[in-house]
């Protein structure tokens, strides 16, 4: 099942997304996605909506230097163990949104990311069971202030501005996240290309690192890393995340 938040000539619904490409429908669910959701009867076409973040989370949770090759490129070895860090859900912007330069940083760069949504409370879940808490999978991208990011040592100034985390187009409940195409495009041309396979902690292991630490809620959103190939947006460009089976995520992006 494809799962979505659109605003529609009715309002702002979470949706059921059916069809074929190019003419999909937008049936809305009656309370929210999670669970086996009830539909109230109306539908729309999705072409006469506007695709928002596909949730609201109550905490972005991210895994750095997942993948051996961006360790390098950033000049560090592969963490034995997943290095997590947080993004404040007021980062969260949909498909379209403009991603916001600040005028305080002088680099702003993409990281392409396969996202997880969680589907109910959990917490110190063992990761062979991680398939039981997840509601589906997303795409992200872990927008980041470089220049902040190495200023200040630490990650949460350069992740946290607002419009850092465009989430979408949608939420696919029946994904396999072993061995998928990830790929993040400039302007069309492609800067970074990798697979989901080459992560150093897989999707359940995440799961069970992170919720040792904290109680996993509905809608919560965990990014799993980005491959090698991160860089610089300009204003007036558009960066597009694509992951194989989950369709593209596209943003322009502007200064403030």
């Amino acid at each position: 099942m494809k799962l979505g938040r659109v605003a529609s000539p009715d309002g702002v619904a979470f949706v059921a997304i059916e069809g074929a490409e190019g003419e999909e429908t937008a049936r809305e669910i009656a309370e929210h996605p999670f669970g086996d959701p009830t539909f109230t009867g109306r539908t729309w076409k999705l072409a006469d909506t506007r695709l928002l973040a596909p949730i609201l989370a109550t905490k972005v949770i991210a895994v750095g230097k997942n993948y051996a090759a961006h360790a390098a490129e950033m000049g560090s070895q592969a963490p034995a163990d997943p290095v997590i860090f947080s993004k404040p859900n007021t980062s969260i912007v949909g498909p379209g949104a403009s991603i916001v330069r600040p005028p305080s940083s002088e680099r702003v760069d993409f990281e392409g990311e396969l996202a997880v949504v969680i589907g109910r409370p959990c917490k110190d879940v063992p990761a062979a069971r991680a398939k039981d808490v997840i509601l589906g999978y997303t795409i992200a991208n872990d927008v980041t202030a470089r220049d902040h990011q190495a200023h200040d040592g630490q990650w949460t100034r350069s992740k946290s501005y607002d419009t850092f985390c465009p989430l979408g187009p949608w939420i696919v409940t029946d994904f396999d996240a072993s061995d998928a195409a990830i790929k993040t495009e400039l302007d069309g041309a492609v800067q970074q290309s990798s697979r989901t396979s080459l992560m150093l902690h897989s999707v359940g292991e995440i799961i069970e690192w992170v919720s040792r630490v904290m109680t996993l809620l509905p809608g919560d959103v965990i990014l799993t890393g980005t491959p090698e190939g991160v860089g610089p947006m300009t204003a007036g460009q558009t960066v597009s995340v694509s992951v194989e089976g989950l369709g593209t995520l596209a943003n322009p992006v502007v200064d403030k």
